[in-house]
């Protein structure tokens, strides 16, 4: 069975980061993605590129004009378009909004910056860190007295962008279907992330979240929100807020001096983790792991990426798949009704330059 996006057709530009990634979701979820790879790259690519699996690939030279019409020929028969170079960039390829719109009316053009399509700081250069440190997200994160920790990219470029942008071009396609028109989706990094803190600005708001690094609830104050180190140098996952929950904990640590009792007081918090931190290191990672699988203490073992896809659960729901012998994460989310899965691995660029310019009539003399 297809997938819930199966006869919707998407043209992306190439690129790196949350434009792929967006793709690779739509492309997960069943849309026929086209990725458009420069003519220079013609015949290369990385097949173990998670984030261009389930994609074809046409190679183009977006500096020929005739080339230019053969996309916009292209364009005129699918339904939406990724890119995410910096603003101007596709105007200047006469591949810009207001072209493209002139030959579909009805595509939905989705745009992922990290600083967005207008701004002072538009047409500058930046990468994830850059944007979320604009955000406030950032400094809200790392350890008392340090420097705020990089958390990988998954701030700005995914979640705050590339989900972002697949959510937005999907928003947009409905809004079609109910009888709009064509729309571009700018999608700025440092307006996903903004809205991914959310909850953390309205806690400020309240009242509820100091500024200060390392002093509110789930920053790494409290003891029973926090990581901790084993016996054998790895870690354990602490999350055990509810007080139903709290006290699952205490029971399988054995603990039972009463000033555990006095959960939300702050004031104890740095003498109770020092216990805690004493009493974890007494067993290895995954004797704990032993201990409090499948009770509501709400912990886990920290797990690396060589580890993650043989845990129990992972593996009882299929979290993590094999493609062509390559272990990877596996589609998501899943639906009742229609299935999602990995069509192929990640092709080199113009591999589909035959196919796609028999199926969309383009004249095949103008790629490479």
């Amino acid at each position: 069975m297809a997938g819930p996006l199966n006869g919707i057709k998407l043209v992306e530009f190439a690129g790196i980061g949350p434009g792929p990634f967006c793709g690779m979701i739509l492309a997960d979820l069943g849309a026929e993605v086209i990725r458009i790879d420069r003519s220079s790259q013609h015949g290369h690519g990385n097949t173990i590129d998670f984030q261009h699996r389930s994609k074809s690939s046409l190679s183009a030279d977006l500096k020929n004009p005739q080339t230019i019409n053969e996309i916009k020929k292209l364009l005129s028969s699918v339904d939406g378009l990724i890119e995410g170079f910096r603003p101007g960039v596709m105007e200047r390829l006469g591949l810009g909004p207001e072209e493209c719109l002139k030959v579909n009316p009805d595509l939905v053009y989705g745009r992922m910056t990290g600083w967005g399509q207008d701004g002072p700081l538009a047409k500058t250069a930046g990468h994830d860190i850059n944007y979320i440190a604009l955000t406030g997200a950032l400094e809200s994160m790392g350890r008392k007295g340090q420097t705020p920790p990089p958390p990988l990219n998954l701030v700005g470029d995914f979640g705050g962008g590339g989900m972002f942008l697949a959510l937005g071009i999907v928003s947009a396609l409905l809004n079609i279907k109910q009888g709009g028109k064509g729309q571009v989706v700018d999608a700025a990094m440092v307006d996903g992330a903004s809205v991914l803190m959310s909850m953390f600005y309205a806690f400020k708001a309240s009242g509820f979240w100091l500024e200060q690094r390392e002093s509110n609830l789930l920053d790494g104050a409290a003891h029973f929100y926090d990581t901790y180190e084993c016996a054998d140098q790895k870690f354990l996952a602490v999350g055990s807020i509810e007080p139903q929950f709290y006290s699952v904990l205490l029971e399988k640590l054995e603990i039972s001096d009463l000033k555990f009792q006095d959960q939300h007081n702050k004031e104890l918090w740095p003498e109770l983790k020092a216990i805690m931190r004493e009493r974890i290191k007494e067993k290895t990672r995954d004797e704990w792991a032993d201990i409090f699988d499948g009770s509501d203490a709400c912990v886990a073992p920290v797990l690396n990426l060589s580890e993650a896809p043989e845990h129990h659960h992972m593996k009882a729901r299929n979290s993590f798949v094999e493609v062509d012998g390559v272990i990877q994460p596996a589609p998501a989310p899943r639906f009742s009704d229609t299935s999602t899965h990995i069509k192929h691995s990640s092709v080199k660029a113009g591999e589909n330059n035959d196919e796609i310019c028999a199926k969309y009539n383009l004249d095949r003399s103008c790629f490479s």
